[in-house]
């Protein structure tokens, strides 16, 4: 304990009488334990009655250094300060608190024996993670080779350690050559062992330090795995048109990272196993797109465009990949796709809508005969009352009217026709079909009759045979025919 020099009294006393007592200085309050987080302010509260003329300092007790006496600072700390209210109280502040400030603080009185009271500053640090340039520059090792990562922290208290990697992975641990192995999300150390390690082991390790006081820190660890570049073709052979556009595909692998090409019209050349590339380097332009999509820290996608393909562009070609380590190389064909030639689809027929039974005025006026070339008419040998029916169109004809004269003559020959389905045709005169008459679904093949001649006041036969389908109405074109003939003639 620091003893302050007593203070010196000289006191006078009469003849007679005694000294008065002098009450004791006394702390009304015990000194309170402190702990605050480094770069926090903090203060201590001395209150003493009765002091009198005795005097208050303020001591740190591990370093026995004084660090004030009542209210004049004896330290050359410009972090620490002494106040008094002018009564009984005495305050020793510590603003901006370090490590080194923590420890026990005194409060002292100068009395004999020296009277004092204690209390003790923990000051609480955040977690730091030390540099190791060991751990910042070997991170990398051969495939099947060992990783060994380190993540010292320092803090009060002290932290703890926790790896994680950053893509949220499993952290694969191998023993026994790879033999065996677990995996866990997290794992809790300073340090970490990667063995037998693969390239699905690359990426960015994070170490975690936390100890509770704000806020935790973190470090990022690279680990590379070095290996022989592979590539993987899964379009071996690519079909295309001429003048299209198409897009040819390689998957890549390799670490230390590759420098990748293609080539065209390439050719083998073996040697000591190892194929070589010869052939012509393709070159980005308006001609060839190049492009490369990273899928993964150590895989990617090469991508060809050829534009307007022309015949010359057609043959082989090879995506090339090249590290450190090794080359390899594959094979995509492309060849000409044929396409066949473009028909047209014959239109659907449409339904033609019927057509109007012609009135009095659409009927072609006949020219009247004079009554001796009728009679000439008639008495000819089987030659058409009526004349023959004008042919249709190009896939219909209509069969020839009938004879006749006084001794009821035979009638004409019959005709043929074909019909397209849902087409509407313009009839013939005579024994074709009337113009109203519509041809519904299917197509009809037909042979028909002539009417008969008919003698002075007898009516006339008709006839016909259908083929396909029936079409009476010729039947009744025939009959019709012979009507009309019959009663020209009662006007005679």
């Amino acid at each position: 304990m620091v003893q302050l020099p007593r203070r010196q009294r000289k006191i006078q006393y009469s003849e007679g009488q005694l000294p008065p007592e002098e009450p004791e200085p006394e702390f009304l309050a015990p000194l309170e334990n402190m702990t605050v987080t480094q770069g926090r302010h903090v203060s201590f509260t001395c209150v003493v009655n009765h002091l009198g003329s005795y005097k208050v300092a303020w001591i740190k007790s591990d370093s026995k250094a004084i660090l004030a006496i009542h209210d004049h600072m004896v330290t050359h700390n410009p972090r620490l300060a002494v106040t008094h209210n002018g009564h009984n109280t005495w305050k020793l502040h510590v603003s901006n608190v370090q490590k080194n400030d923590s420890g026990t603080y005194m409060c002292q009185i100068n009395t004999d024996p020296m009277r004092s009271q204690m209390g003790t500053l923990g000051v609480l640090i955040p977690p730091d993670i030390l540099d190791d340039e060991a751990s910042d520059t070997d991170n990398a090792a051969p495939e099947g080779g060992s990783v060994f990562l380190r993540c010292q922290a320092t803090g009060v208290p002290e932290p703890a350690v926790l790896w994680r990697r950053e893509d949220s992975r499993n952290i694969v641990f191998r023993h026994d050559g790879g033999r065996e192995k677990l995996s866990a999300k997290t794992f809790d150390g300073e340090t970490l062992l990667l063995s037998s390690i693969q390239r699905a082991d690359m990426g960015a390790y994070l170490c975690i330090a936390s100890n509770g006081v704000p806020p935790s820190v973190s470090k990022r660890f690279i680990v590379q795995v070095h290996f022989h570049p592979l590539i993987k073709v899964s379009n071996q052979l690519v079909a295309a048109p001429v003048t299209s556009d198409v897009l040819l595909e390689c998957y890549v692998e390799a670490s230390p990272k590759a420098m990748n090409s293609w080539y065209r019209d390439t050719d083998s050349l073996l040697t000591a196993g190892a194929a070589l590339v010869a052939g012509e380097k393709l070159m980005e332009g308006s001609k060839y797109e190049m492009e490369e999509t990273p899928l993964s820290d150590y895989a990617l996608l090469m991508k060809l465009t050829i534009r307007s393909l022309e015949k010359r562009d057609f043959g082989r070609y090879m995506c090339a990949s090249v590290n450190a380590l090794g080359k390899v190389e594959g094979d995509v064909r492309l060849q000409e796709l044929h396409l066949a030639p473009k028909t047209t689809a014959p239109a659907p027929a449409r339904h033609d809508k019927a057509r109007k039974k012609p009135s009095a005025h659409d009927k072609p006026r006949k020219k009247k005969k004079k009554k001796g070339e009728r009679g000439r008419e008639e008495e000819g040998d089987g030659s058409s009352a009526e004349e023959d029916g004008d042919e249709g169109d190009s896939s219909a004809a209509a069969g020839g009217g009938g004879g006749a004269n006084g001794n009821g003559g035979a009638g004409g020959g019959g005709g043929a026709a074909w019909f397209a389905p849902h087409t509407t045709i313009m009839p013939a005169s005579g024994s074709a079909r009337p113009p109203w008459v519509t041809m519904l679904d299917g197509a009809a093949s037909s042979t028909g009759g002539g009417g008969g001649g008919a003698g002075s006041g007898g009516g006339g036969g008709a006839g016909g045979v259908a083929a396909g389908s029936s079409l009476p109405w010729r039947v009744a074109a025939a009959a019709l025919g012979a009507w009309a003939l019959a009663r020209q003639r009662r006007r005679l």
